[in-house]
């Protein structure tokens, strides 16, 4: 078993918490969901950050916790801090889609201690400790094997477009799958379903920091565009994107078309 069964138990017990809460909310709430998605986004990620804030601050008090809900987000961080992402694809959420997680990564100096992924309609868990390996639904994730052939990439369409249509083209693979949230989508490649994940927008921290730990406690690659580490630090926004990948071959093949393409 992982070391979530001990010290980060109640963390990764309030992410399934969390998100069987919004879950229920949204079978509740039925096709009003539909009809204000705007109010009904609001409504599930005030739930979601609330119920995940005073969970995670009854069990380790003292630790600050800094959430995609917050009013700002100062560059200037704690030593050590739980960063939430408490509905990450909450479009997926109220679009009636399972592609939606509740996720949470404790960092120590820009450093993943404990991070958690839970996708409440899949019925699946992931959760890495530093240095003691990754898991899914509690069985302890294999390391990542090198991209297949044909290299299957994992974006949120139904079909290809943008950034990874294009690199699809340019690898020449046909293989693709629709997943939901940027956390899941990274976590489908750490755990072997998937072998790549791009995007050339802006993605933030509390997106990526849970997936990363995971991805690293597997052997897998993450960076920006054009090769650079994804640190967490500084502005909480990275512009240019994120390389998740099944190896470093294939990751850093990508990411140097990226900054180049």
């Amino acid at each position: 078993m992982m070391a979530s069964s001990g010290e980060f138990a109640a963390a990764e017990r309030a992410t399934i918490d969390v998100g069987a809460a919004v879950a229920a909310l949204r079978d509740h709430m039925g096709p009003s969901v539909a009809v204000d998605r705007a109010r009904s986004q609001e409504q599930a990620d005030r739930l979601a950050h609330e119920q995940l804030v005073g969970a995670l601050d009854a069990r380790y008090p003292g630790v600050p916790v800094v959430s995609e809900e917050d009013a700002s987000h100062d560059a200037d961080r704690p030593a050590t801090y739980w960063l939430i992402d408490p509905i990450d694809g909450t479009a997926s959420w109220s679009g009636g889609h399972p592609g939606f997680v509740c996720q949470l990564a404790l960092i120590t100096a820009g450093v993943v201690e404990f991070a958690a992924i839970h996708a409440p309609v899949l019925g699946l868990t992931w959760t890495a400790t530093r240095g003691q390996g990754a898991s899914l639904n509690g069985e302890r994730l294999p390391d990542r094997a090198p991209a297949g052939d044909p290299v299957v990439v994992v974006d949120n369409y139904p079909e290809p477009r943008g950034v990874c249509e294009r690199v699809m083209r340019w690898l020449g693979t046909e293989s693709y799958v629709e997943s939901g949230s940027i956390g899941l989508k990274a976590a489908l490649v750490a755990s072997g379903r998937a072998d790549l994940f791009v995007k050339d927008v802006v993605v933030r921290d509390w997106d990526v920091a849970p997936a990363l730990a995971i991805m690293l406690e597997v052997g897998g690659f993450t960076s920006r565009p054009g090769g650079a580490a994804f640190a967490l630090s500084g502005d909480y926004e990275k512009r240019d994107g994120v390389v998740f990948a099944a190896d470093s071959a294939l990751g850093q093949r990508v990411a140097l078309w990226m900054a180049t393409a």
